[in-house]
């Protein structure tokens, strides 16, 4: 029997003490709307300025190009990559100043957005809020101080670019790391249909057209519409859309396309990436979902997991036999490795299919493709499970402001938005949740829809609920509320959306602000 521990209460914001916070919507009406803090404003160098630097400089060069990927087994995409997938990953030390110019060799303009990294909101990478795009033929150069150390990655913020090959972990590490550990390995998950199926850009179009009453896609007692007309030369079936997908862990649908690879570190389940130590080595897995639509169960067969981290930042260590990530999220694990030769297996929740990896630590043959670990179906836990480290929790103190953020929209008419408004990237400014340097600041994350939605918020990490992980990423189920607290001490202007790639993109953002 499955151990499932995702505890629906621990995420919800009972027991925090909303009367008398000051509840906020969006802000609107007024004769005349509020200045915002410049995302290059001298509140923003000083805030830089305070972080603690090294004074060394990592220099990177990014060259973003369209060229062909191999993903394994004789199968090869074209696509947009860093040059390989995933990209080449950065290391730096905290307190290191990254300096990365980025190479835009692409037919279209893009952008590098530095998941998770709490950086000067200049160099944040979202046009047209915090820079101008980087033009085709053009270069930008990024340069900030990589402060807090953890698990992170890099990717556009333009357009559906997520979906492509542009991605690749960041790791900042700890001069005074306290785990203890032999050797690590960074495992970057990802959902693949870019040059196989077709483009992102093409499997959007088809989404933006409704799914008309789709059963699972629906809360109860919503009105259902008739199903679309197939898409031409698909067989009678959408050629993207992915029908009758349901997970208990996601409550409910797990999600919206179908992709016919699921990668771990670039390569398929038949042609794995493998991972070659010693029995008895004890190894800290740092695990990163670059994917567009889909949640992958992780489990190493044969062994449990211990969790570390997540979202670059310590919590209480927990250990389990799987893990349960969201796009955008990341998890950093030990494991003591066994003798043989052991699936690292990605199962993309809800949806029937599997990327894996191998680890290698003695003779034997490789277990079969199509093997899912017994460990898939033991303990997991949830964000909401967690607890964050005594070091980096939260004081307690009461919001000096919330914003009751709700998740509307569905597939019947792909109309994902913030409190019922899709984000409009030629307005940027409207509907921003206004917020003050040196408030707490709560963003309840209210869920409407009939599906899970990992909501993201840049610049800051939060804390889940009262004693919760602090993290960037959360998970927010269906007919759930999600409290998330953080101190506001990073000005500028800074994007919150769902890290699905296709609700994000169809208008699952918002723009959270300091005044000026």
């Amino acid at each position: 029997m499955t151990e499932i521990s995702l505890n629906r209460r621990s995420l919800l914001l009972a027991g925090l003490g909303l009367a008398g916070t000051g509840l906020l919507a969006a802000c609107s009406g007024g004769s005349k709307p509020p200045r915002l803090a410049d995302p290059s404003g001298s509140p923003v160098a000083q805030a830089e300025a305070k972080r603690r630097s090294t004074g060394r400089e990592r220099a990177v060069t990014l060259t973003a190009t369209a060229d062909s990927a191999d993903l394994g087994g004789g199968i090869t995409a074209r696509t947009w990559t860093f040059g390989a997938l995933p990209g080449k990953e950065i290391r730096t030390t905290a307190g290191d100043t990254l300096v990365a110019t980025l190479h835009n060799n692409l037919p279209a303009p893009t952008s590098v957005h530095w998941h998770g990294l709490t950086l000067r909101n200049d160099m944040d990478g979202v046009p047209p809020v915090t820079m101008k795009q980087v033009e085709a033929g053009g270069s930008f150069t990024y340069r900030f101080v990589t402060e807090q150390p953890g698990t992170y990655w890099f990717h556009p913020h333009v357009g559906i670019q997520l979906d492509r090959g542009l991605y690749a972990p960041l790791i900042v590490e700890d001069p005074k790391e306290p785990l203890g550990y032999d050797e690590e390995w960074v495992v970057v998950l990802d959902d693949w249909l870019d040059g196989v199926t077709g483009t992102p850009d093409q499997a959007l179009a088809e989404l933006r057209k409704g799914m008309g009453g789709m059963a699972g896609h629906q809360m109860p007692g919503m009105a259902m519409e008739a199903p679309p007309s197939p898409a031409p030369g698909s067989g009678g079936m959408s050629s993207f859309m992915l029908m009758g997908a349901t997970s208990d862990l996601l409550g409910g649908d797990a999600g919206d396309v179908a992709y016919p690879y699921h990668l771990v570190n670039g390569r398929t389940a038949d042609d794995p990436d493998v991972h070659r130590s010693k029995p008895g080595t004890r190894v800290r897995l740092r695990i990163v979902n670059a994917g567009g639509d889909t949640a992958y169960r992780l489990a190493l067969g044969g062994h449990r997991l211990t969790i570390t981290h997540t979202d670059g930042y310590p919590v209480r260590h927990e250990e389990v036999d799987a893990l349960l990530i969201g796009m955008g999220e990341r998890y950093d694990v030990l494991v003591t490795l066994g003798d043989g030769v052991f699936p690292l297996t990605a199962l993309a929740e809800g949806k029937n299919a599997l990327g894996r990896a191998l680890v290698r630590t003695g003779a034997g043959d490789a277990p079969p493709a199509v093997i899912r670990p017994a460990e898939l179906n033991g303990r997991i836990l949830g964000a909401g499970d967690l607890k964050a480290a005594d070091e980096v929790r939260l004081p307690g103190k009461k919001p000096d402001r919330t914003h009751r953020i709700e998740l509307t929209g569905g597939m019947a008419a792909y109309d994902w938005a913030l409190n019922g408004k899709p984000f409009d990237m030629a307005d940027p400014t409207a509907d921003t949740f206004l917020i003050g340097h040196g408030e707490r600041v709560r963003l309840e994350f209210v869920n409407r829809t009939g599906m899970w939605h990992p909501m993201h918020l840049h610049g800051h990490t939060f804390q889940v609920g009262e004693q919760g992980p602090r993290k960037d990423t959360v998970i927010v189920l269906p007919g759930t509320t999600v409290g998330c607290d953080f101190d506001a001490d990073n000005p500028g202007q800074w994007m919150t959306h769902c890290h699905n790639a296709y609700h994000g993109e169809a208008g699952m953002m918002g723009l959270v602000a300091y005044r000026a």
